[in-house]
């Protein structure tokens, strides 16, 4: 059954999988990572799990996702392509690792899921202001930063870019989208600002009027957090209010992703994520990581269910590993197929969308 036919199998089934189709494929990811896996096969033997016995996503031992630090995480021997490397905030923290094999997989999936919510990336222009990721030069290995750029070449408009510290040339950029005639503004490109949290925390607190952001009637502004050391963390909806009162707007968009993952989830505003087609979340017991929290549990007559860790089924793992034992905490928000992430586990390293628990 393993192979690399099944691989290209798995994924051609990923690319087009739905919601009824989800579940099986993702056991069937199972039965091929638990044989392929070699990391991902010790870790079910000291468990003493039977891959045979495992009958449904919630019996799936999750893998945590500090493999990723200290072992080469691939299912098989493919090729490594190029590896993505978490940027951690300081100088003595282990970066996670993620070797990519297949990276036109990644940008099928990536520019999959973002048009499935945003519509064409032809039609976007696309601002990205992610100075941490680019300063750091020849380390690179952004995730975020090589989903950007394939966003950006996929675009049609010119002014789409990177920004690294000419935030004027970024507001002139802006203005020129305000300063056209009305007949034109509604028939302008849509436009996304997209950037680490703490980036447009510094926009906002620049000093400079941003307020005119708020006539753009196409202007998407996404935060896909991360304040790597330079600002104290804080929550989510006080993120927002501030970038909201700054710019303007009346929402604020967000990504969900990390280096272990390639798949990413979208908020269309009040952190409240909604689950992508390839992407599955499982809340497991905070006491004990081996206990998925049934859906039907969860629920409370404010509308916010019970707090547990973050798992995460990514199909676009084929190559690497599809359960991950994430240290973030969140919680369902309208059933299963939609998230927010509420914070971090104690002692747990500082990653992008690192926040407060509420």
């Amino acid at each position: 059954m393993e192979g690399t036919t099944t691989r290209e199998q798995l994924k051609k089934r990923v690319l087009a999988v739905t919601p009824e189709s989800f579940d099986a494929l993702a056991l069937d990811a199972f039965r091929f990572q638990a044989t392929e896996n070699s990391i991902y096969r010790q870790y079910l033997n000291q468990l003493r799990i039977n891959p045979r016995a495992i009958a449904g996503l919630e019996e799936v031992p999750f893998l945590p996702l500090d493999f990723f630090k200290s072992q080469r995480v691939l299912s098989g021997a493919p090729e490594v392509q190029l590896t993505f490397e978490s940027s951690g905030t300081t100088s003595r923290q282990t970066p996670s690792r993620h070797y990519v094999a297949d990276p036109e997989f990644y940008r099928q999936i990536s520019q999959q899921l973002f048009e499935a919510r945003y519509g064409s990336l032809r039609d976007w222009c696309i601002l990205a202001l992610l100075p941490s990721y680019l300063e750091r030069g020849p380390r690179g290995g952004s995730s975020l930063v090589y989903m950007v750029q394939h966003f950006i070449e996929q675009s049609t408009r010119a002014a789409s870019g990177f920004f690294l510290q000419n935030t004027q040339q970024l507001r002139q950029q802006l203005l020129t989208f305000e300063n056209q005639p009305g007949n034109q503004l509604q028939s302008s490109p849509r436009i996304l600002l997209i950037g680490v949290t703490f980036a447009l925390l510094d926009l906002a607190e620049s000093g400079i009027d941003w307020s005119f952001l708020g006539d753009l009637p196409n202007l998407v502004v996404m935060e896909t957090g991360g304040m790597k050391g330079r600002r104290r963390e804080m929550l989510r909806e006080e993120v927002h209010d501030q970038l909201m009162q700054a710019f303007g707007v009346k929402t604020i968009h967000s990504e969900y992703g990390m280096t272990e993952l390639l798949s990413q989830a979208y908020s269309p505003g009040e952190g409240i994520f909604d689950a992508s087609p390839t992407m599955k979340i499982l809340l497991r017991d905070v006491n004990d990581p081996f206990t998925i929290l049934p859906p039907s549990d969860l629920q409370k007559p404010a509308g916010r269910g019970k707090t547990g860790g973050i798992n995460v089924v990514d199909l676009a793992n084929i190559d690497s590993c599809c359960f991950l034992e994430t240290k973030d905490l969140g919680s369902y928000a309208h059933g299963q197929d939609s998230f927010r992430v509420l914070g971090r586990f104690d002692n747990s390293d500082i990653r992008g969308c690192n926040l407060m628990v509420e």
